[in-house]
């Protein structure tokens, strides 16, 4: 696939850090996205998936279905050339945890 069609993604932490920017297809799902992101997580951070499944990515305000393309999930103004697409990444709890009603949104607990 020729450079040109490949789209440039980094993904925004809680804490404001980012992951990447990475190049992917526009072919490339969701839940490969969500795999790279579990795979290249900071060993420091306090808060961490323990799995792809513990990962949501909001972008342009939507958070993203696993089974959709990175070509799906463009925004037309995001459409710039050059331009890296910033998505943001929220961290839920375990199956246990999320019995409890919290979860983790920008560094926050909410209960």
């Amino acid at each position: 696939m020729p450079d040109e069609d490949l789209v440039e993604l980094k993904f925004r932490l809680y804490d404001g850090t980012d992951i990447g920017p990475f190049r992917y297809s526009p072919a490339s799902t969701v839940a490969m996205l969500k795999e790279r992101i579990v795979a290249e997580w900071p060993k420091d951070k306090k808060i961490a998936p323990k799995a792809a499944n513990d990962v949501k990515l909001i972008n342009a305000g939507k958070i993203l279905e696993n089974g959709k393309t990175v070509g799906q999930c463009r925004i037309p103004f995001g459409e710039l050339p050059k331009s890296v697409i910033t998505m943001h990444v929220v961290v839920q709890p375990s199956l246990a945890k999320a019995k409890t009603g919290s979860f983790y949104l920008a560094g926050i607990v909410w209960v």
